[in-house]
């Protein structure tokens, strides 16, 4: 929470990669390429949430070992073709809901908490409605 508003992380990652299979599961430094940003989110001093939607199981397993919700995502909002705002749209009506929402796409491991921090205090001093 940050000034009275609320904020939800959703962290979009589906199975189906073409150009590198099971790309948000393989390893980076150590660790699954989605935990990156599902640590970042959590360690964030504004985020009040954060929700992984997938339709992998094996995605959905790595959010639970870090005990955050996560969505099970239709197959049709899995596809090539699928947009990130219908995604977006489903897990805010399969959710409470929150004043703001926060994308953090796992293709994006080096944004760390500062950067999501920055961002909420910048969305607050431009008195804007996205950053």
């Amino acid at each position: 929470m940050y000034n009275d508003k609320t904020f939800l992380a959703i962290i979009p990652a589906r199975a189906g990669s073409k150009r590198l299979p099971g790309k948000n599961t393989l390893d980076l430094a150590g660790k699954p390429l989605i935990a990156w940003s599902i640590e970042a989110g959590l360690r964030s001093k504004y985020i009040d949430k954060v929700v992984v939607s997938s339709n992998d199981n094996e995605i959905l397993k790595i959010a639970s070992q870090y005990k955050i919700e996560s969505i099970h995502r239709p197959e049709n909002l899995s596809s090539d073709i699928a947009t990130t705002f219908d995604v977006i749209k489903h897990t805010i009506e399969n959710t409470d809901p929150y004043d703001y929402i926060i994308l953090l796409q796992p293709t994006s491991p080096l944004r760390d908490e500062l950067h999501i921090d920055e961002s909420v205090e910048l969305l607050e001093a431009k008195n804007a409605d996205a950053v």
